[in-house]
């Protein structure tokens, strides 16, 4: 079976995708300039915003590098526009990563494009496109962390700053998630093409409840702990610090009427 090469407008960016980063840009700027006597309404549209283009490019990088691993099918499908609405699962993909973001502060992973795997050759590129996508959002974290790990944040404002590490936060956890090696999660993709076909008939039942699996098990305080212990170490490491975190979260999180401005004070990489 074949299937027409990518027309140009296949490649178009979506208007949708567009809307999104000017949201973001504007809210940014409102962000750093102190547009709003209360920041929490700037910082939650630049976040979430945010946080939806990073959705968007995860699921672009799954879907651009399955175009060039031989799956010609995907330009069809609108996955190349960046357009959200064009997903398999835009409730998957959009909705419920950022009700997690806006109820519990955590990176949820996303599924969202079907990529006709018989028609790429090669384990090693079945599992880089499973792991393209995770590494999307390791980027993201280190362009959000870039000014904490470069000493880059003289007369950055305090709004922005703890924004940018909550977006960080985000970024790792959903990259620590992704990359699991739980059906049904990016890091299982990576290693199913290595598994015998034996193996991967008796997982195959379980992909559509490894996530579910994943959030029951954090549910268990002592796992919880462990996984926001290792959080917290990366960001530590590439320079945010709980402190940043916590202030972004609390921005974010403006409706609980206990936001104020930010403190001046803590502001030392």
């Amino acid at each position: 079976m074949t299937t027409a090469p990518v027309r140009r407008s296949d490649r178009r960016i979506s208007p949708v995708f567009l809307g999104i980063v000017a949201v973001a840009a504007v809210s940014g700027w409102a962000a750093w300039t102190g547009f709003a006597d209360h920041p929490g309404i700037a910082v939650f549209l630049f976040v979430t915003a945010t946080w939806i283009v990073s959705l968007c490019l995860h699921e672009y990088a799954h879907a651009r590098t399955a175009l060039h691993s031989g799956d010609i099918s995907i330009g069809a499908k609108g996955y190349l526009t960046l357009n959200p609405l064009a997903y398999t699962h835009a409730l998957l993909s959009i909705v419920l990563p950022v009700l997690f973001v806006i109820m519990g502060g955590i990176g949820l992973p996303g599924g969202a494009v079907f990529i006709e795997r018989g028609r790429i050759r090669g384990r090693w590129k079945h599992s880089l496109i499973s792991a393209a996508g995770p590494l999307t959002n390791v980027v993201f974290a280190v362009v959000c962390t870039a000014p904490f790990w470069l000493d880059a944040l003289d007369g950055v404002p305090a709004a922005f700053r703890y924004a940018l590490a909550f977006l960080a936060l985000l970024q790792v956890t959903a990259a620590i998630l992704n990359f699991l090696p739980v059906p049904g999660l990016d890091g299982y993709g990576v290693i199913e093409p290595w598994l015998s076909p034996g193996v991967r008939r008796q997982v195959e039942p379980f992909a559509p409840f490894g996530l579910l699996a994943v959030f029951a098990v954090l549910w268990i305080p002592e796992i919880n702990h462990v996984f926001f212990d290792a959080v917290d170490a990366i960001l530590r490491g590439l320079g945010v610090s709980e402190w940043d975190t916590s202030w972004g979260h609390s921005l974010y999180q403006f409706w609980d009427g206990s936001q104020e401005a930010p403190p001046a004070q803590g502001l030392s990489s």
